[in-house]
Protein backbone atom coordinates (compact mmCIF):
# COMPACT_ATOMS: atom_id res chain seq x y z
CA UNK A 1 0.00 0.00 0.00
CA UNK A 2 1.20 3.72 -0.93
CA UNK A 3 2.21 5.66 1.65
CA UNK A 4 1.26 9.45 1.68
CA UNK A 5 2.26 13.13 3.07
CA UNK A 6 -0.03 15.53 3.68
CA UNK A 7 1.10 19.38 4.10
CA UNK A 8 -1.25 21.80 5.47
CA UNK A 9 -2.27 18.86 7.92
CA UNK A 10 -4.32 21.20 10.59
CA UNK A 11 -6.17 23.07 8.09
CA UNK A 12 -10.06 21.32 7.54
CA UNK A 13 -9.13 19.39 4.74
CA UNK A 14 -5.90 18.32 5.40
CA UNK A 15 -7.59 16.98 8.96
CA UNK A 16 -10.40 15.45 7.10
CA UNK A 17 -7.65 13.42 5.17
CA UNK A 18 -5.80 12.46 7.64
CA UNK A 19 -8.92 10.97 9.28
CA UNK A 20 -9.66 9.42 5.93
CA UNK A 21 -6.51 7.61 5.49
CA UNK A 22 -6.04 6.46 8.85
CA UNK A 23 -9.92 4.54 8.73
CA UNK A 24 -8.51 2.85 5.81
CA UNK A 25 -5.11 1.82 7.35
CA UNK A 26 -2.82 4.09 4.76
CA UNK A 27 0.43 4.86 6.12
CA UNK A 28 1.04 8.47 6.15
CA UNK A 29 2.56 11.88 7.37
CA UNK A 30 0.59 14.60 8.84
CA UNK A 31 2.86 17.93 8.93
CA UNK A 32 1.60 21.33 9.69
CA UNK A 33 2.71 24.51 8.48
CA UNK A 34 4.70 25.37 11.63
CA UNK A 35 6.26 21.45 10.95
CA UNK A 36 7.05 22.00 7.26
CA UNK A 37 7.73 25.65 5.23
CA UNK A 38 6.32 24.65 1.46
CA UNK A 39 8.52 26.85 0.05
CA UNK A 40 11.91 25.55 2.07
CA UNK A 41 13.14 23.52 -1.12
CA UNK A 42 15.60 21.58 1.18
CA UNK A 43 13.01 20.92 3.87
CA UNK A 44 10.30 19.98 1.44
CA UNK A 45 12.59 17.26 -0.53
CA UNK A 46 13.46 16.24 2.98
CA UNK A 47 9.69 15.67 3.92
CA UNK A 48 8.60 14.25 0.58
CA UNK A 49 11.53 11.41 0.47
CA UNK A 50 10.02 8.26 1.11
CA UNK A 51 6.48 9.07 -0.05
CA UNK A 52 4.00 7.36 -2.82
CA UNK A 53 1.92 10.34 -2.29
CA UNK A 54 1.57 14.08 -1.39
CA UNK A 55 -1.11 15.98 -1.09
CA UNK A 56 -0.31 19.68 -0.77
CA UNK A 57 -3.08 21.13 1.24
CA UNK A 58 -0.86 24.27 2.89
CA UNK A 59 -2.45 27.31 1.42
CA UNK A 60 -2.93 30.78 1.74
CA UNK A 61 -6.41 30.91 1.92
CA UNK A 62 -6.82 34.81 3.43
CA UNK A 63 -8.76 36.53 0.25
CA UNK A 64 -8.82 39.84 1.18
CA UNK A 65 -5.50 39.75 2.63
CA UNK A 66 -3.91 38.85 -0.44
CA UNK A 67 -5.09 41.81 -1.98
CA UNK A 68 -2.39 43.85 -0.34
CA UNK A 69 -0.37 41.01 0.39
CA UNK A 70 -0.10 39.20 -3.39
CA UNK A 71 4.26 38.49 -2.93
CA UNK A 72 3.50 37.07 0.30
CA UNK A 73 0.14 34.82 -1.04
CA UNK A 74 2.27 34.03 -4.22
CA UNK A 75 5.11 32.80 -2.20
CA UNK A 76 3.15 30.12 -0.68
CA UNK A 77 0.79 29.46 -2.93
CA UNK A 78 3.17 29.60 -6.16
CA UNK A 79 6.18 28.94 -5.16
CA UNK A 80 5.57 26.48 -2.74
CA UNK A 81 4.10 24.26 -5.21
CA UNK A 82 7.18 24.52 -7.43
CA UNK A 83 8.94 23.16 -4.29
CA UNK A 84 6.73 20.14 -4.06
CA UNK A 85 6.97 19.61 -7.57
CA UNK A 86 10.52 19.37 -8.01
CA UNK A 87 10.85 17.33 -4.61
CA UNK A 88 8.45 14.78 -6.47
CA UNK A 89 10.04 15.11 -9.37
CA UNK A 90 13.60 13.61 -8.38
CA UNK A 91 11.64 11.00 -6.14
CA UNK A 92 8.52 10.06 -8.48
CA UNK A 93 6.13 10.62 -6.19
CA UNK A 94 2.71 11.82 -6.90
CA UNK A 95 1.17 15.39 -6.32
CA UNK A 96 -1.90 16.21 -5.68
CA UNK A 97 -2.38 20.27 -5.61
CA UNK A 98 -5.39 21.95 -4.13
CA UNK A 99 -6.54 24.47 -6.08
CA UNK A 100 -9.45 26.98 -6.39
CA UNK A 101 -12.18 27.87 -8.37
CA UNK A 102 -10.65 31.16 -8.48
CA UNK A 103 -8.62 30.63 -10.85
CA UNK A 104 -11.28 31.52 -13.04
CA UNK A 105 -13.14 34.48 -13.96
CA UNK A 106 -16.58 33.71 -12.35
CA UNK A 107 -18.56 35.15 -15.15
CA UNK A 108 -19.81 31.88 -17.05
CA UNK A 109 -23.66 30.60 -17.13
CA UNK A 110 -22.24 26.88 -17.81
CA UNK A 111 -20.17 24.63 -15.55
CA UNK A 112 -16.10 25.24 -15.69
CA UNK A 113 -14.47 22.81 -17.63
CA UNK A 114 -10.83 21.55 -16.62
CA UNK A 115 -9.26 23.05 -19.72
CA UNK A 116 -11.25 26.05 -19.80
CA UNK A 117 -9.39 29.20 -19.97
CA UNK A 118 -8.35 30.60 -16.52
CA UNK A 119 -8.80 34.76 -15.77
CA UNK A 120 -8.58 35.35 -12.14
CA UNK A 121 -9.49 38.07 -10.92
CA UNK A 122 -8.04 38.67 -7.90
CA UNK A 123 -4.53 38.29 -6.31
CA UNK A 124 -5.43 34.73 -4.21
CA UNK A 125 -6.66 33.65 -7.72
CA UNK A 126 -3.55 34.64 -9.34
CA UNK A 127 -1.15 33.11 -6.60
CA UNK A 128 -2.81 29.64 -6.32
CA UNK A 129 -2.87 29.47 -10.16
CA UNK A 130 0.89 30.26 -10.02
CA UNK A 131 0.79 26.71 -7.97
CA UNK A 132 -1.04 24.83 -10.60
CA UNK A 133 0.87 26.19 -14.01
CA UNK A 134 4.29 25.14 -11.53
CA UNK A 135 2.85 21.47 -11.02
CA UNK A 136 1.81 20.65 -14.09
CA UNK A 137 5.04 22.13 -15.63
CA UNK A 138 7.19 20.01 -13.52
CA UNK A 139 4.71 16.85 -13.05
CA UNK A 140 3.31 16.44 -16.44
CA UNK A 141 2.79 12.48 -15.76
CA UNK A 142 2.62 12.72 -12.01
CA UNK A 143 1.04 15.77 -11.28
CA UNK A 144 -2.65 16.13 -10.43
CA UNK A 145 -4.08 19.86 -9.34
CA UNK A 146 -7.71 18.90 -8.13
CA UNK A 147 -9.92 22.57 -7.85
CA UNK A 148 -12.34 22.82 -5.01
CA UNK A 149 -14.98 25.57 -3.81
CA UNK A 150 -16.90 26.63 -0.97
CA UNK A 151 -15.62 24.21 1.55
CA UNK A 152 -16.78 23.98 5.05
CA UNK A 153 -16.31 21.14 7.51
CA UNK A 154 -15.72 19.80 11.40
CA UNK A 155 -12.28 21.46 11.93
CA UNK A 156 -12.50 25.10 11.00
CA UNK A 157 -14.17 28.49 10.28
CA UNK A 158 -16.38 28.09 7.07
CA UNK A 159 -19.71 29.26 6.36
CA UNK A 160 -21.71 26.52 7.45
CA UNK A 161 -19.96 27.19 11.12
CA UNK A 162 -20.72 31.06 11.10
CA UNK A 163 -24.86 30.25 10.06
CA UNK A 164 -25.35 27.90 12.53
CA UNK A 165 -22.94 30.32 15.38
CA UNK A 166 -24.94 33.50 13.92
CA UNK A 167 -28.42 31.51 14.56
CA UNK A 168 -27.97 31.56 17.98
CA UNK A 169 -27.37 35.42 18.14
CA UNK A 170 -29.43 36.73 15.58
CA UNK A 171 -33.40 36.44 15.03
CA UNK A 172 -32.96 36.49 11.34
CA UNK A 173 -29.26 36.38 9.15
CA UNK A 174 -29.08 37.99 5.81
CA UNK A 175 -27.21 35.95 3.08
CA UNK A 176 -26.52 36.75 -0.77
CA UNK A 177 -28.52 34.97 -3.53
CA UNK A 178 -26.41 36.13 -6.28
CA UNK A 179 -23.33 33.61 -6.01
CA UNK A 180 -23.87 30.41 -7.47
CA UNK A 181 -21.53 27.16 -6.47
CA UNK A 182 -21.02 23.42 -5.07
CA UNK A 183 -20.88 23.43 -1.29
CA UNK A 184 -18.83 20.82 -0.70
CA UNK A 185 -18.05 19.37 2.45
CA UNK A 186 -13.93 18.63 3.58
CA UNK A 187 -14.49 14.96 4.10
CA UNK A 188 -16.05 13.69 0.68
CA UNK A 189 -13.64 16.10 -0.99
CA UNK A 190 -10.54 13.80 1.38
CA UNK A 191 -12.70 10.58 0.38
CA UNK A 192 -12.21 11.61 -3.50
CA UNK A 193 -8.31 12.54 -2.99
CA UNK A 194 -8.12 9.32 -1.85
CA UNK A 195 -9.46 7.47 -4.30
CA UNK A 196 -7.45 9.63 -7.13
CA UNK A 197 -4.34 8.66 -5.37
CA UNK A 198 -4.44 5.75 -5.25
CA UNK A 199 -5.89 5.73 -9.26
CA UNK A 200 -2.79 7.93 -10.01
CA UNK A 201 -0.12 5.25 -8.32
CA UNK A 202 -1.91 2.31 -10.07
CA UNK A 203 -1.55 4.38 -13.36
CA UNK A 204 -5.12 4.64 -14.00
CA UNK A 205 -5.64 8.12 -13.49
CA UNK A 206 -4.60 10.61 -16.27
CA UNK A 207 -2.50 13.71 -14.84
CA UNK A 208 -3.59 16.92 -15.02
CA UNK A 209 -6.74 18.88 -13.64
CA UNK A 210 -9.82 17.41 -11.57
CA UNK A 211 -12.70 19.43 -10.34
CA UNK A 212 -13.58 18.30 -6.85
CA UNK A 213 -16.79 19.97 -5.79
CA UNK A 214 -20.10 18.57 -4.72
CA UNK A 215 -23.00 17.77 -7.81
CA UNK A 216 -25.73 20.09 -8.54
CA UNK A 217 -25.77 23.89 -7.97
CA UNK A 218 -26.76 26.34 -4.89
CA UNK A 219 -26.86 29.69 -3.70
CA UNK A 220 -24.82 30.79 -0.23
CA UNK A 221 -28.60 31.85 0.45
CA UNK A 222 -29.75 28.13 -0.35
CA UNK A 223 -26.56 26.39 1.94
CA UNK A 224 -27.61 28.69 4.95
CA UNK A 225 -31.59 27.79 4.61
CA UNK A 226 -30.76 24.06 4.34
CA UNK A 227 -28.44 24.55 7.30
CA UNK A 228 -31.31 25.72 9.58
CA UNK A 229 -33.77 23.36 8.13
CA UNK A 230 -31.66 20.59 8.52
CA UNK A 231 -30.43 21.48 12.53
CA UNK A 232 -34.40 22.36 13.25
CA UNK A 233 -34.01 25.88 12.86
CA UNK A 234 -36.74 27.83 10.98
CA UNK A 235 -35.10 28.43 7.40
CA UNK A 236 -37.48 31.52 7.11
CA UNK A 237 -35.31 33.12 9.54
CA UNK A 238 -32.61 33.55 6.57
CA UNK A 239 -33.25 36.11 4.02
CA UNK A 240 -31.59 36.57 0.18
CA UNK A 241 -29.88 39.89 -0.03
CA UNK A 242 -27.32 41.00 -2.66
CA UNK A 243 -23.41 40.82 -3.18
CA UNK A 244 -23.44 44.66 -2.97
CA UNK A 245 -24.60 44.51 0.47
CA UNK A 246 -21.18 42.98 2.29
CA UNK A 247 -18.33 44.91 -0.23
CA UNK A 248 -15.04 43.07 0.45
CA UNK A 249 -11.78 43.84 -1.11
CA UNK A 250 -11.12 40.72 -3.19
CA UNK A 251 -13.55 40.63 -5.85
CA UNK A 252 -16.12 37.19 -5.43
CA UNK A 253 -16.54 34.84 -8.47
CA UNK A 254 -20.26 35.12 -9.31
CA UNK A 255 -20.40 31.75 -10.74
CA UNK A 256 -18.09 29.12 -9.05
CA UNK A 257 -19.91 25.92 -10.42
CA UNK A 258 -17.07 23.26 -11.93
CA UNK A 259 -17.73 20.68 -14.30
CA UNK A 260 -16.70 17.11 -13.37
CA UNK A 261 -16.44 14.91 -16.48
CA UNK A 262 -12.81 13.90 -16.27
CA UNK A 263 -13.33 11.74 -12.87
CA UNK A 264 -14.55 8.90 -15.38
CA UNK A 265 -11.70 8.42 -17.04
CA UNK A 266 -9.99 8.18 -13.57
CA UNK A 267 -12.29 5.79 -12.31
CA UNK A 268 -13.02 7.69 -9.62
CA UNK A 269 -16.76 8.84 -8.87
CA UNK A 270 -18.01 12.39 -8.55
CA UNK A 271 -18.91 13.72 -5.75
CA UNK A 272 -22.74 13.55 -3.74
CA UNK A 273 -24.80 16.24 -4.11
CA UNK A 274 -24.04 18.65 -2.34
CA UNK A 275 -27.39 18.75 0.10
CA UNK A 276 -26.65 14.63 0.77
CA UNK A 277 -23.24 15.88 1.80
CA UNK A 278 -24.41 18.62 4.39
CA UNK A 279 -26.84 16.56 5.76
CA UNK A 280 -24.25 13.63 6.03
CA UNK A 281 -21.79 16.60 7.54
CA UNK A 282 -24.01 18.76 10.37
CA UNK A 283 -24.46 14.99 11.87
CA UNK A 284 -20.22 15.48 12.51
CA UNK A 285 -20.56 19.03 13.07
CA UNK A 286 -24.09 19.79 14.67
CA UNK A 287 -24.70 15.89 16.63
CA UNK A 288 -26.78 17.80 19.12
CA UNK A 289 -29.03 19.58 16.54
CA UNK A 290 -28.80 17.99 13.21
CA UNK A 291 -32.33 16.39 12.20
CA UNK A 292 -30.75 14.02 10.12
Amino acid sequence: MSRWLITGAAGMLGRDLAEVLAADGVEYTALTRQELDVTDAAAVRAAVAGHDVVVNAAAWTDVDGAETEEAAATRINGDGPRALAAACAETGAVLIQVSTDYVFPGDATEPYRHDAPTAPVNAYGRSKLAGELAVTELLPERGYVVRTAWLYGAHGRNFVSTMLGLAERLDTVDVVDDQRGQPTWTRALARQLRELGEAAVAGKAPAGVYHGTASETATWFDLARAAFELTGLDPERVRPTTSEKFVRPARRPSFSVLAHERWAEAGVAAQPHWRDQLTEALRVMAPGRSGA
